[in-house]
């Protein structure tokens, strides 16, 4: 069974930095196309922040984060990183790490497994 853990939650200021962690048990990125993405919901959407591909693709950032965030992965240690710096009171919300991957049916990557989420939270 894939489990999805989020850490690295919390309360700043603007300007501050955060390093959110997910570690992902039960899931084998040795195959190919696999990807894992960070996902926000600051009220009652959710919307894509960030995103990396074990094949060696360029990560997906969301406009908003460009710039400010780093997406990272220790295949390793099944474990991606998402560092945020110079952060807004736009960026709080609920963030939540999914695995996912490739569907050759869909032609775009799926995500199947989502964590339980972190709650950050940026004050002016």
């Amino acid at each position: 069974q894939v489990q999805v853990v989020e850490s690295g939650g919390g309360s700043v200021q603007a300007g501050g930095s955060l390093r959110l962690s997910c570690v992902v048990r039960g899931y084998s990125y040795g195959s190919s196309r696999k990807c894992t993405g960070w996902f926000r919901a600051p009220q009652n959407t959710r919307e894509g922040v960030a995103a990396i591909y074990t094949d060696g693709g360029r990560p997906f950032y969301a406009d908003a984060v460009k710039g400010r965030f780093t997406i990272s992965q220790d295949i390793a240690r099944n474990t991606v990183y998402l560092q945020m710096n110079n952060l807004k009171p736009e960026d709080s919300g609920v963030y939540y790490c999914a695995a996912g991957s490739w569907s050759f049916i869909t032609s775009q990557y799926e995500y199947q497994h989502w964590g339980q989420g972190t709650q950050v939270t940026v004050s002016s």
